[in-house]
């Protein structure tokens, strides 16, 4: 069965349930199965290698996920209009399969949570768009007949899914937030499943 690697870095849980909602979403498309993976935290200064699992949560990503993936969504945290550090370090890590066009006219989502409205939820998704378009995968994105793109008072945007955790850093998502992931999630699977 096709899968979609759904792609996270969490660090207060907002992205992993944002990463869960997407993984449903695909899985409502007959025939298409999700794979959540995480990306290990860097440090400014390594003093010991990370675990090869992790203590909790989803494994961490290895090459041959994007090798077998019909697919892929990444989440971040937003950290100053930005992906966080552990997204771009995996990222800048893909020289070789880059190198060897493995996510070519592979279809790829992002997604994203902030503390505040304003706190570059679109930068952070548009930048993350970037290295994405170099690896030749093709972006998809929400589009406006998604009726509460245009409603919901939380996250969410035709760029990627996203959620506003607030200055309390609540990782509950809100139902609208909830939906435009699941929906991210169904449309990346419905083209996965067109383009094979």
């Amino acid at each position: 069965m096709p899968e979609i690697l759904v792609l996270y870095y969490s660090r207060g849980g907002s992205v992993l349930r944002l990463a869960r909602q997407i993984a449903r979403g695909v899985e409502e498309v007959p025939r298409m199965g999700a794979r959540l993976r995480t990306v290990p935290p860097v440090a400014p200064v390594t003093t010991s290698a990370a675990p090869p699992v992790p203590d909790e949560g989803a494994p961490y990503v290895e090459p041959h996920d994007l090798v077998e993936c019909a697919g892929l969504a990444v989440g971040s945290p937003t950290r100053f209009g930005n992906m966080a550090a552990p997204v771009k370090h995996w990222l800048d890590g893909l020289g070789g399969e880059w190198a060897s066009g493995t996510l070519v006219g592979k279809p790829a989502a992002v997604f994203t949570s902030t503390a505040t409205h304003h706190g570059g939820q679109e930068a952070t998704l548009l930048s993350m768009h970037v290295p994405l378009l170099h690896h030749g995968c093709v972006i998809v994105g929400l589009p406006y007949t998604e009726p509460l793109l245009s409603s919901t008072r939380g996250g969410g945007t035709p760029y990627g899914a996203s959620h506003v955790a607030g200055p309390d850093d609540n990782p509950q998502l809100t139902d609208d937030e909830a939906q435009l992931a699941r929906a991210l999630g169904r449309r990346l699977a419905s083209i996965a499943a067109k383009l094979a």
